[in-house]
């Protein structure tokens, strides 16, 4: 080793900075995902039959079933609609949430305990 110690990383990162950086991601993450919680996520089954409509916090917000499809002998089909649009409804608001935290943390998301 080289004396006055090891020469081989350069210069060492300002923890202030790093602090600073780190509070303003912070913040903004915040601010993202109070924004994310407030949208709302459309979508249908059944070309129409049925609609819902959710949240960012996945959150059922509304159901809307279209009357001409609702039919006494046949409960597991609009049973069926109500799930796929439940369904999609909801993936749609998780896909959009990773997509918008991602971008904020530039892919860091992904290092277990980080955020």
């Amino acid at each position: 080793m080289a004396r006055g110690g090891f020469q081989g990383f350069g210069k060492v990162p300002n923890m202030g900075n790093i602090m600073k950086q780190a509070q303003k991601m912070q913040r903004e993450m915040a601010k993202l995902q109070e924004e994310l919680e407030n949208m709302t996520f459309e979508a249908s089954a059944g070309g129409g039959a049925v609609t819902v409509v959710a949240t960012g916090k996945k959150e059922i917000q509304e159901i809307k079933i279209n009357p001409e499809v609702v039919d006494p002998e046949d409960v597991e089909m609009l049973q069926d609609l109500i799930l796929a649009a439940v369904n999609e409804a909801l993936r749609k608001a998780e896909e959009t949430v990773n997509n918008e935290m991602s971008k904020l943390t530039g892919g860091l998301g992904g290092i277990p305990g980080l955020f």
